[in-house]
């Protein structure tokens, strides 16, 4: 089964040209790194994606529904979503909210809970924090957590809801080496038995890409400058090309780093 089918999707925005001619087919058992420098085309991307963009050409389909002729909602409730900007709205009006009760709040699509949780939902979020090494803090309030910790808590909320398809939309941003490397080693548990969402994680950093993501999609100027098996898009040229500056890949632990010549 095809999770994502973007086919020639345009967007021009005023006069300029956001997106253009962009494809992108990911399978089953897949998962992808999208990358880019900043302005590169990312973040439209997923909102086209998400539908809360339309292109002005092109056609996409998400999990089999092409948009257009489902109901976009119907579609978002399949799929999970880790961001900066919801972690800001857990600041902002959720902030008290312990971290188990934050997790909860995942399967109803909330920020905060406006119903008395069941046994089954406390049952769940604390297996989602044991999962992301967080069961120690499930009674811990959402504002006493650091940065990193929130965002592991933010990944165990998005599997709440049990999504097929997860956008982790740069989530290591903000976090010093130890914290990055613990969220990672939570995200690479989560996908251990293989039974885990399609995932698509979004950076600019290469070695944030982990062991378990097959795919990358290089985005330049709103183009695709590659596509495909990690190991034959993560090379010298194509991150020279793409990040404008003279680079050198070096592979270790199944991991890529950069080092600029």
């Amino acid at each position: 089964m095809e999770v994502l089918h973007l086919s020639d999707i345009t967007w021009v925005r005023g006069k300029r040209t956001i997106l253009e001619h962009v494809n992108w087919r990911i399978r089953a058992n897949e998962h992808w790194a999208l990358l880019g420098l900043n302005g590169s085309g990312k973040t439209s991307l997923l909102q086209i994606i998400s539908g809360y963009q339309w292109p002005t050409h092109g056609s996409v389909t998400v999990l089999g529904m092409r948009y257009g002729s489902v109901d976009v909602r119907e579609v978002r409730k399949h799929i999970g979503w880790v961001s900066s900007a919801i972690a800001s709205r857990f600041e902002a009006d959720a902030s008290f909210d312990k971290a188990y009760e934050v997790v909860i709040s995942g399967r109803y699509g909330s920020i905060g809970l406006w119903q008395p949780p069941t046994d089954e939902d406390r049952q769940d979020a604390l297996h989602a924090l044991e999962q992301v090494s967080l069961l120690h803090l499930a009674e811990a309030p959402f504002n006493t957590l650091s940065q990193g910790e929130r965002q592991r808590l933010l990944i165990a909320r998005a599997f709440m809801a049990k999504p097929k398809l997860l956008v982790l939309d740069e989530p290591c941003t903000g976090l010093d080496i130890r914290a990055r490397e613990l969220l990672l080693s939570s995200l690479e548990r989560t996908q251990n038995n293989g039974e885990g969402p399609t995932i698509i994680y979004v950076t600019h950093h290469v070695e944030e890409i982990l062991p378990f993501i097959s795919h990358a999609l290089v985005m330049d100027e709103g183009r695709v400058a590659a596509s495909g098996a990690k190991q034959a898009v993560l090379t010298d040229d194509v991150l020279r090309n793409a990040f404008h500056v003279d680079v050198r890949t070096t592979w270790e632990n199944q991991r890529v780093w950069l080092t600029v010549r």
